[in-house]
């Protein structure tokens, strides 16, 4: 039963999804679910997984991140055991979902088409480069996207565009795609039957830099990219403090100038008329941000800490994500859980940034080894002990002889 830690049951409880995905968007559809309940089975080609398990450099922590709470089935989707063995499975599924490249998942039999057909209740979500169009062919990454969406040139400085630095497209493409399930799911209670979810990075792209594009619309003026952007406000920019560390500090309401000046002893200022507005001290900004540069630059960023959190006005030392592990709204706040790695270890990451009545999801699941719940499912499916054992020594299976689920009782 999937319950919180409370006892509470978790709103997916009873819905089975069957992911055959790698990387980051697929998998990230697929925490979602499973942090709500589900149980999700990452499905992963034999001998050696998937391939994310072995990245290095900037994708060393994509497996151990987007996979919690699933549970691993290591098979050979093309000898004919596996391939029974999948049937059988994709049979109790509430949703399958995939990220391959067009065609991938037709040629093992296992297009939308194909299984509508023989499970006409079941929810397939397909995560693509981009949805139907001149493009639908392409190759795709988080990356060409952010190039060829505009994300890159906001980010970047001017004739220097440059990704964003997280995988934004593929994360909210996975996301968009689990609110998609959840609407079919909820839709299929009415009709009984299922639907095809397809999410695209192309078009998540473009919808993140859709507030630009309006501001384009409205004003009839193209934006800079945010590095040179004319700010709407006029504080609101990252501050050096004396002791050479850096605070993004902001004033962005009139409320909050009154109260920044009153914390600073700048009485004159807010009598000033022409300081009044936000609007007027964003036309001021050449002359007002130096102003404030300078005050804050004799004060230590404790007491520019202080002062902010004093007076109620937004303000954030600038971190690292490393800096994250021993943050102590996260640590006491119970936003981040130790998460085995499944070459040895753990580490803490932050669970999804929601709760519900009060309570956030929890880890119940680390990142599966490979197969580690191999013997368990393919039982559930009907195959028995002799038999797991045979598609095993036949290589159609990889078991994970660490497993809780391969031990001997």
């Amino acid at each position: 039963m999937a319950t919180t830690e409370a006892g509470a049951r978790l709103p997916l409880e009873g819905i089975r999804v069957v992911e055959f995905v790698h990387m980051v968007m697929g998998p990230t559809c697929g925490l979602v679910l499973a942090d709500l309940g589900a149980e999700v089975i990452k499905v992963e080609p034999v001998p050696d997984g998937d391939n994310t398990r072995r990245l290095v450099g900037s994708g060393a922590g994509f497996f151990v991140n987007f996979n919690r709470n699933k549970k691993s089935l290591a098979i050979d989707l093309r000898s004919p055991q596996g391939r029974a063995a999948i049937d059988r499975l994709v049979a109790t599924a509430d949703v399958v979902t995939e990220n391959f490249k067009p065609g991938a998942m037709e040629k093992l039999g296992l297009g939308w088409e194909q299984l509508r057909e023989r499970h006409p209740r079941l929810v397939y979500a397909s995560h693509k480069g981009f949805l139907d169009g001149p493009y639908q062919d392409r190759t795709a990454l988080d990356e060409v996207v952010q190039m060829m969406g505009g994300l890159a040139y906001m980010t970047g400085l001017p004739g220097r565009p440059l990704r964003a630095g997280s995988s934004v497209n593929d994360i909210m493409g996975g996301m968009f795609a689990a609110i998609g399930v959840l609407a079919a799911l909820l839709e299929r209670r009415e009709t009984g039957r299922g639907k095809l979810v397809r999410s695209a990075l192309f078009e998540n792209c473009a919808f993140l830099v859709s507030q630009h594009m309006a501001a384009f619309g409205v004003t009839g003026k193209a934006l800079p990219p945010m590095s040179v952007r004319l700010s709407p406000w006029g504080i609101y920019d990252v501050f050096e403090a004396a002791d050479g560390e850096q605070v993004f500090f902001s004033v962005v309401t009139d409320t909050q100038w009154a109260a920044f000046c009153a914390a600073v002893g700048w009485q004159d200022r807010l009598a000033d008329p022409a300081l009044r507005t936000n609007a007027q001290r964003a036309a001021a900004r050449a002359t007002l941000v130096p102003q404030v540069a300078a005050l804050l630059k004799a004060m230590p960023r404790a007491a520019i800490v202080a002062m902010a959190e004093a007076a109620g006005l937004p303000y954030a030392p600038i971190a690292r994500p490393e800096d994250l592990f021993e943050d102590p709204h996260l640590v006491a706040s119970g936003g981040l859980a130790d998460t085995r790695i499944p070459e040895g270890g753990s580490v803490r990451l932050p669970i999804l940034p929601l709760d519900l009545d009060g309570r956030r999801l929890p880890k119940r699941l680390d990142p599966p080894r490979l197969g580690e719940q191999g013997r368990e499912i393919l039982s559930g499916l009907g195959f028995s002990a002799r038999e797991i054992d045979e598609m095993a020594a036949s290589g159609a299976v990889v078991l994970d002889p660490g497993g809780a689920a391969d031990r001997p009782a």
